[in-house]
Formats: structure tokens, sequence, C-alpha cells
């Protein structure tokens, strides 16, 4: 076998490389209208004003809107069905591996929020379902919404919990210096269903989750 010479190997043309680019997108925006998702240039647009950091894997359909200042990891998927809804205000931060869908019911999520890190779902996929959550909120380690369910400002859900049908009621953040004016709080693993979590409560579930086990976030967490 002779080795290569000079001129026996040519980089392609700037044309060529337009050209094969722009076949790969448009097979691409294909696969996602197949699938119900905006191209990558309508989601670009629906998402102006937000920080999109991989819109490779970053998926939203028709019927998403977003204020200013969200920040979108990569992996997250926002989808909704049937004219339902999922609207996100300003400034929250959506990490990789958080999935929304609202299929029977909206999905309303205020400003300020941490969804994941550890992943997130939020599913408004039944009769009578809706979401909404307020502002100032952190959702870490994989807790899964279903049903109608309430979150109030300030709100915290910490571990992997299935939570059909609760409220947690408004209140400071995480940073509210004392832990019993703080939002209603789940946290540990398990399932929650149908419950009320006052201000300034916490349940810390393992496997199941239940309102005998209410206690003050104090408990937790002295007063300083």
């Amino acid at each position: 076998m002779n080795p290569l010479q000079a001129g026996d190997f040519h980089l392609p043309s700037n044309r060529d490389l337009t050209h094969s680019m722009s076949g790969l997108f448009a097979s691409i925006d294909a696969a996602r209208l197949a699938c119900g998702f905006l191209t990558l240039s309508q989601m670009m647009e629906a998402l102006e004003g937000n920080h999109v950091l991989d819109p490779f894997s970053t998926l939203i359909s028709a019927g998403v809107s977003a204020g200013k200042h969200n920040i979108f990891y990569p992996g997250v998927t926002l989808k909704a069905l049937s004219g339902h809804k999922i609207i996100l205000a300003d400034d929250n931060c959506v990490h990789s591996g958080s999935h929304f869908e609202a299929a029977t019911g909206n999905i309303l999520i205020g400003s300020n929020n941490q969804f994941g890190e550890g992943g997130f779902t939020a599913k408004a996929n039944r009769p009578g379902a809706e979401i909404r959550i307020g502002s100032h909120g952190r959702y870490l380690n994989n807790p899964a919404l279903f049903g109608r369910c309430e979150l109030g400002n300030g709100s915290q859900i910490l571990g992997s919990i299935t939570v059909d049908g609760c409220t947690l009621a408004d209140g400071g953040s995480y940073e509210e210096d004392d832990p019993d004016l703080r939002a209603g709080l789940l946290k540990g693993s398990g399932i929650a269903r149908n419950l009320t979590v006052a201000r300034g409560m916490v349940i810390a579930g393992n496997g199941t989750f239940s309102a005998d086990d209410l206690l003050p976030q104090s408990h937790f967490h002295p007063k300083p």
C-alpha cells in the first residue's frame, strides 16, 4: 500500500459542510416534531431571555412558556398536551433530569425555585390534576409530583418522594433563620398522599408519610 501523497486528502468545502449540517438539523427537527416537541429554532425563540445550556438535549412543546433568566441544564423535558400549559415565571433553576408533563391539567410555577439536582418530576396526567408551585422553593433528589398539588412559597421536598395530592403551606424559604417560620417540608423517601403540611412543620418519612408524624422543623433545626 502506497503512503498518502500530498493532494490525496481533501477537506470538505464550506458548501459541503453547510449542506451536511443543514441535513443534520433537518433530521433533528423532524424527530422533535414527530414526538410533539418544538424544533430547535422554535424552542430558542420560545425561551428567549432564558439560559438554555444545551439546546440539543432540551425538549419543550407548544404550550410551554417561561419568563426571564431561568436556567435550563441539559436533559430537561417540558411537555404540554391537549391545550394545557406549563408556565414558569423568572429565575428558576431547572437541573438535569427534570421532567414536566401537563397532559390533563396545568403546571404553574413562580420564581426563584430550584428543581433538582438529582432529578425532579411533575406530571398533571390524570383527571382533575393540577400542580401549582410558588416561589423560592427547593425540590431536590428526585421528588415526583402527581395529582392536585399546591406547593407554597418557600416549600421544600428533599428526597425521592412520590407526592400525590399534597399541600405544603407558604412560609419562609430554607434561608429563614427561624425554622418554625419556614414553609411546609417533606423529606426522606417513600409515598406522601393527600397530606397538608402547615408552616413550620415537617414530615420525615421512610417508606410512608403520615400526618401522625408531623413535627416542628425546630425538632431537626434548633432555633438560633
